[in-house]
């Protein structure tokens, strides 16, 4: 008989995964304060989508108008 095989998967290095895992850690905490108002129509939009959490749902909406902005105004080279 010829020779065996090995068929072993060659695995990422777990080095790789406890890096990307740190960049991804939110370390920088940023205070935002709402009016009554305001809490209300959060509040009446997590009620209404089933939103579970709230924290995540005000990220998503900020980083969307701060990626979008910077996709907007980019600079050009003419």
């Amino acid at each position: 008989m010829g020779k065996r095989k090995n068929n072993k998967v060659q695995g990422v290095d777990p080095a790789y995964f406890d890096k990307q895992r740190d960049s991804l850690r939110r370390v920088h905490r940023k205070a935002v304060l709402f009016n009554e108002n305001e809490v209300a129509a959060i509040n009446e939009y997590c009620r209404r989508f089933k939103v579970s959490s709230r924290s995540a749902l005000i990220r998503q909406a900020v980083m969307e108008r701060v990626l979008r902005g910077l996709e907007e105004n980019h600079p050009t080279l003419f």
